[in-house]
Formats: C-alpha cells, sequence, structure tokens
C-alpha cells in the first residue's frame, strides 16, 4: 500500500512550480473543524426536509428511531475518525479507497461520492423552498416556484464558492454559530411557551398518528419495511456528512486529533440537540393526523406557537442555517471534483482542475458541480413527492459510501499508518462491530418499493461513471495508467501562487 503522506512530496510538487515549502499552511482551527462537520450535519436541515415524511409513514412515535440512529452513526464517525488520524487527506473517501485499496476502486468511491453531494445539494435546499419560505412569506408553494427558487440559492452558494473559499468558510463557522444558540434557543421557546399556553401533548410522543398500528414494529417484508423503521430514515438523512472535515486534513492544525473529534462532538451535539427539539416539535403536533398532510409541519408549528414575528424571525435563522449547509455541500463537491480533476481522472478534467488566476478558487469546478446539481433539480422537481425523492437518495448514497469506507477499514486497519492522535484503543473492533451490523440494517430498509427512483439515480450515475472509467482505462493502458500522484491540498496550490505572485511583485 502506497500512502504518500510524507510532507516532503508535497514540498516536491510545490518547489517545481516554483515556490517554497513554508508556503504550505495549516490555518484551519477545531472549531472550524467541528463547524464544518456541524454544518453539513446541520439538524435544521435534516428534521425540516425529513419529517413530514416520517410523520407520513411513522407517525410521530417516529422519532424514536432518532437516538437509535445517532448511536449507529456515532460508531461510523469513530472508525471514520480513525481512518482520517491514519490518513489525513483532502478528498476523504476518494483519497482513502484510492491509496488503502487501488486507484480504480478509488475512482468508483469518488464518482459515488460526487453523486451523492451532487443530490443532496438538492434535497437541502430544495428544503428552504418548499418547507420554510410559504410560512414565512404566506403564499402557496409549487413544484414551479420551488424549482426556480432552488436554481437560485444555488446560484448564490456557487457564486460564494467560486468568489472566495475563505469568505465561505466564515460564513459557515457564523452560520454553525447561529444554528448553536438559535436551535437551543428555539428548543427552549417552544417548550415555555408550550407549557405556559398548556400546549404541550405529550401523548403525541407514543402516538402513530395516520399510520396503522398493525404491523407497526415489523420488519417488513421483501419489497416492504415496517412504519417504525421507515421513521429511521429522518436520523440517516440528517446526520450524515461529519466527515466533511476529514476534508479540511491538510490545512488543518494536528489533523489526527482535530479532525476525529471534530466528527465525534457534530454527531453527540446534535444528537442531543436534535431528539430535544424532536420532542418539542412532536408534542406541539396538535392533531397529528391533521398535520401529516401538510408539506411544510414545523414551520406551522413554529409559527403557530410563537406567533407571526417571532416565528418568522427564527424561521429566518433556519434559512441561514439550511444555506450554510449546502454551501457546505457545494464546496466539498467542489473540492472532490477538483482533486479528481488534479489526479487527471474525471471527465473534462483539463478544465475543471483549473484556478482562476484573480480568484485563486476553482471556479470552474463550482459552477460544474452547481450545473450538475441544477439538471438533477430540474428532472425531480416536477415530481409529486419530489422532497422524499431526493432526501432518500441523499441518504441511500452515503450509507453505501459509508458501508465501504468501514469494511474497507476493518480489512486494512492492520496496514495502515500509526495515529499520532486519535486511537479507539481495545474498542476498536466492538465499535467496528457495531458500524458494521448498524450499516447493514440501514441499507437493508431501501429494499422498499418507495426507493425506486432513488435507486434509478443511483443505477444511472453508476453507470455513466462505468462508461468513463472504461474510457479511462483504456486510454491510460489499464490500471497501472490510475496511479496516484503525490498527496498535495488544494488550499497549498493557492497559498504556493499567492506566495509566487507575492514575491514577483515585490522583485518589480
Amino acid at each position: 500500500m502506497d500512502t504518500n503522506l510524507n510532507s516532503q512530496s508535497a514540498a516536491r510538487q510545490l518547489q517545481a512550480r516554483g515556490c517554497e515549502q513554508d508556503t504550505l499552511k495549516r490555518d484551519v482551527t477545531p472549531f472550524q473543524s467541528f463547524a464544518v462537520a456541524f454544518g453539513f450535519v446541520s439538524i435544521a436541515t435534516g428534521i425540516f426536509t425529513a419529517y413530514s415524511a416520517m410523520l407520513s409513514t411513522s407517525g410521530p412515535m417516529g422519532i424514536w428511531t432518532w437516538p437509535v440512529v445517532v448511536v449507529g452513526q456515532l460508531m461510523v464517525a469513530l472508525i471514520l475518525g480513525s481512518l482520517a488520524a491514519r490518513i489525513p487527506v483532502t478528498g476523504y473517501v476518494y483519497q482513502w479507497a484510492s491509496r488503502i485499496t487501488n486507484p480504480v476502486f478509488g475512482w468508483l468511491m469518488g464518482w459515488i461520492s460526487f453523486a451523492f453531494l451532487a443530490v443532496v445539494l438538492c434535497a437541502v435546499d430544495y428544503t428552504i423552498a418548499s418547507s420554510v419560505l410559504p410560512i414565512m412569506f404566506g403564499y402557496k408553494g409549487s413544484a414551479d416556484n420551488a424549482w426556480w427558487i432552488t436554481s437560485l440559492v444555488i446560484v448564490a452558494q456557487a457564486s460564494m464558492v467560486a468568489f472566495s473559499t475563505k469568505l465561505t468558510q466564515k460564513f459557515n463557522a457564523v452560520a454553525v454559530t447561529i444554528q448553536l444558540v438559535g436551535m437551543i434557543g428555539l428548543v427552549v421557546l417552544l417548550f415555555g411557551v408550550g407549557y405556559f399556553n398548556n400546549e404541550l401533548n405529550f401523548a403525541n410522543l407514543f402516538s402513530a398518528g395516520s399510520v396503522t398500528r398493525e404491523g407497526y414494529f415489523a420488519f417488513g417484508g421483501l419489497t416492504s419495511v415496517g412504519p417504525w423503521i421507515m421513521g429511521t430514515l429522518l436520523g440517516a438523512f440528517t446526520i450524515v456528512g461529519f466527515e466533511s472535515a476529514a476534508n479540511l486534513a491538510e490545512e488543518t492544525r494536528e489533523p489526527a486529533r482535530v479532525v476525529p473529534r471534530a466528527m465525534w462532538q457534530a454527531v453527540v451535539s446534535l444528537g442531543i440537540i436534535g431528539m430535544l427539539f424532536l420532542i418539542a416539535v412532536s408534542a406541539l403536533l396538535g392533531d397529528p393526523t391533521a398535520l401529516a398532510i401538510s408539506a411544510t409541519p414545523i414551520a406551522d408549528i413554529i409559527s403557530r406557537v410563537l406567533g407571526p414575528i417571532v416565528g418568522n424571525f427564527l424561521l429566518v435563522l433556519v434559512v441561514i442555517c439550511i444555506f450554510s449547509c449546502g454551501l457546505v455541500i457545494l464546496l466539498s463537491g467542489t473540492r472532490l471534483v477538483w482533486a479528481m480533476s488534479r489526479d487527471e481522472r474525471f471527465p473534462g478534467w483539463q478544465f475543471l482542475r483549473q484556478i482562476n488566476t484573480k480568484l485563486q478558487t476553482p471556479v470552474n469546478a463550482a459552477i460544474f458541480v452547481a450545473a450538475i446539481s441544477q439538471i438533477i433539480i430540474a428532472i425531480f422537481c416536477k415530481d409529486t413527492d419530489a422532497l422524499f425523492v431526493l432526501f432518500s437518495g441523499a441518504t441511500l448514497l452515503p450509507a453505501i459510501i459509508y458501508a465501504v469506507s468501514v469494511l474497507m477499514y476493518a480489512a486494512k486497519r492492520h496496514q495502515l499508518p500509526p495515529s499520532q492522535g486519535f486511537t479507539l484503543g481495545a474498542w476498536e473492533l466492538p465499535v467496528l462491530a457495531l458500524a458494521i451490523a448498524w450499516l447493514a440494517f440501514e441499507l437493508s430498509i431501501f429494499r422498499d418499493a418507495s426507493f425506486v427512483k432513488p435507486w434509478f439515480y443511483v443505477a444511472v450515475m453508476f453507470g455513466i461513471g462505468a462508461v468513463y472509467l472504461f474510457y479511462l482505462l483504456a486510454t491510460r493502458g489499464g490500471p497501472k495508467g490510475l496511479k496516484m500522484p503525490d498527496v498535495i491540498a488544494i488550499d497549498a496550490i493557492l497559498d504556493a501562487d499567492r506566495g509566487a505572485e507575492f514575491g514577483s511583485s515585490r522583485e518589480k
């Protein structure tokens, strides 16, 4: 196994560009690393997106699947944290798979990750248009206005990513602070006002609503899943993306210590806050059967309980959180596309690996990710259940990615470089076993017939990737032609270019 992780290899690439080694900077702080993981997961986004679907498939009692998902995803986060501590590189899953197994398998994982980031960006941004803005501005949501609003949001996010990576990270750090304070404040307000107005009905927490009680806890059949189990989609969609902190590993101070901590802390903190929020909104549902047909149940509850002024103010904060989540996703997708293009193995790599000389950002890669997401949203937005299709597709793909990553770690853990900052010690095998069991259970949910369209998206994207991979192997002389180059981060190159320009201007 060739991990190519030493800093000398990166330094040689920088020196080949006429720059010195000291231009390699590690300026991502522990909080910024946590902010990336926290911002990608974003309970505000996930719960606003999937709560309506949970009410219709599992009823309010489906919220008790949340702790199960939190524990399962925490096990996955601990394993991926161990992997990130041993191989701290930009491009995470693509880089890990390429260097632990082989570049062909790594390419497949990179492509699957790209397919996930493209569809989850649509699911997240569509939530703003379909689940929040109609209540804020008092209009009737439709497929058409959700489409064009989502498109505008994607354009705004792509513009920020293309204009400045540092601006994007600073905005996300502020949004994470807003989300932490705002979500905690929202939970306190909902419980306080609900108690004062005698609106809290904790019996709802054990109600199936409009869902039949017969076979409620059943595992299901060959092509069907029991109602309660379907509720796990709420947590499984929300608590993903924590590994995005590993995508900044090469720019993070002490990444072997900081990145794993950022990942598990994001899962734990979001798990606790999310559970309290779910209890609050479910206790304030009123008639769960009536609200199950609403496309905006949580926004309805907030506006009704807190009043239009306070409710809309808090919904503005929610929009900021959701926008920030999409921003982090688009930034992650841009980095992945750029990383694969830098290695000359992504479709159109000659165009997508270019760095804009004025902005010093991968503008082309940002535009490309945004354009693909625009195509996806245009295809699915006319679907009567577009949000369910998008968020279930964005749940299936990370489950596949996590399962492969965990199994890869289990098979190769004794061959990996030692960690200098994070280790599970004697707990490694139990955590591995629990992570594998959880992911097997999660993937089994997608046998339900309602997931035909998400599987179709996965099949189409996989087919496109397979065709290009075949072309790549045919033109590169087989798998040997895909040997991985030395690791070097995008920010290292940008800093090197800035350093070279600064030195040139001083000479003049």
